[in-house]
């Protein structure tokens, strides 16, 4: 069966070599996107904080504790030297 062990290796092989070809190009965009979406759900979740009304604010409540982990990474992104929030200095 060790003939069979050789076909699986490179079966597999060729098929990681074929998702880096096609998923490779795409793969700096798509980590953009996701990073886009995470600023996006930051601003939405920190909305309150930094003065935006939030009419969900009783459900990103709970969320807040996880999203200060990110905080400077996330205000810094956005252009910002200083944290935005008053009672909040991360940096």
């Amino acid at each position: 069966m060790a003939w069979f062990d050789d076909l699986r290796g490179g079966l597999r092989a060729v098929s990681d070599g074929l998702a880096e070809f096609y998923a490779g190009p795409y793969r700096a965009a798509l980590r953009r996107a996701a990073r886009d979406e995470d600023d996006l759900f930051m601003m939405l979740v920190m909305g309150e904080a930094l003065g935006v009304p939030n009419p969900a604010s009783h459900h990103t409540l709970e969320l807040l504790p996880v999203m200060y982990d990110r905080f400077h990474d996330w205000h810094r992104r956005m252009g910002m030297e200083r944290s935005p929030v008053e009672g909040l200095s991360c940096c």
